[in-house]
């Protein structure tokens, strides 16, 4: 590893700490990394950085179990079941430490583009997109007055309202590998449009992923329509 990779996974180690620590004390968060809460101390207010094996350790242990953990605790679920996750959507840091989870879940390659829908999604899509190398799309239901030629998708709700969602159609290519994200699934409905705008541009999905699954309508309805693995970091009963 040469000095610029060491800093880097030193800097993302103060990063995953700092996060940790927003929703712990450091005896908590000691006890969760066996590491002296002294040191966590000094390393989360920038006095010193942890060395390279201590990093590697700490980026390590952000896993898909700890960082479940950490979205539980920030998510709000009000009783007639809506979800409040703006203190996971707004927090860069946090949505900075999902994609390796992601993919290791998933059990897929770098994309070649990462596709959401707007609003919430985009948070997500962006950091999925930093970290992978990938460029990042977004559907809309609105035309960009700019933009001549679009992908469009069209879905019937249940309660017979229809919405369309609108690409650009040079933001994806034909062949592209494409990584289908989303803050939230629940009825499966955004991810199925999404899936159809891919399949519209002749791009291959390779995965369709969420932060949270409210139930488990959502994945199965994702899972009829894509042969790609489907998931979601957290799962809520609906």
């Amino acid at each position: 590893m040469n000095r610029s990779e060491k800093a880097a996974l030193q800097l993302r180690a103060v990063d995953v700490l700092r996060t940790l620590k927003e929703t712990r004390t450091y005896e908590e968060l000691a006890d969760e990394t066996g590491l002296p809460a002294g040191d966590l101390n000094r390393y989360v207010n920038g006095h010193v950085l942890p060395s390279e094996t201590r990093a590697r350790d700490i980026v390590d242990s952000a896993g898909r179990e700890l960082l479940a953990t950490e979205l539980n605790a920030r998510i709000a679920v009000d009783e007639e079941g809506y979800v409040d996750n703006t203190r996971v959507v707004f927090d860069q840091s946090l949505l900075s430490l999902v994609p390796p989870v992601a993919a290791e879940g998933l059990g897929i390659d770098p994309p070649d583009t990462v596709l959401t829908a707007a609003t919430d999604g985009i948070t997500l899509a962006a950091a999925m997109a930093r970290y992978f190398g990938a460029r990042c799309a977004y559907a809309k239901q609105s035309r960009e007055t700019a933009v001549e030629e679009f992908i469009e998708a069209r879905q019937r709700l249940a309660s017979g309202i229809e919405i369309d969602y609108y690409l650009p159609e040079s933001a994806i290519d034909a062949g592209d590998s494409v990584l289908v994200v989303d803050d939230l699934i629940r009825s499966g409905e955004t991810q199925e449009l999404l899936l159809d705008i891919a399949g519209s541009a002749d791009a291959d999905v390779i995965g369709v992923f969420a932060l949270i699954a409210v139930g488990d309508e959502g994945i199965q309805r994702a899972r009829r329509h894509t042969d790609a693995p489907v998931g979601a970091l957290v799962e809520r009963n609906g």
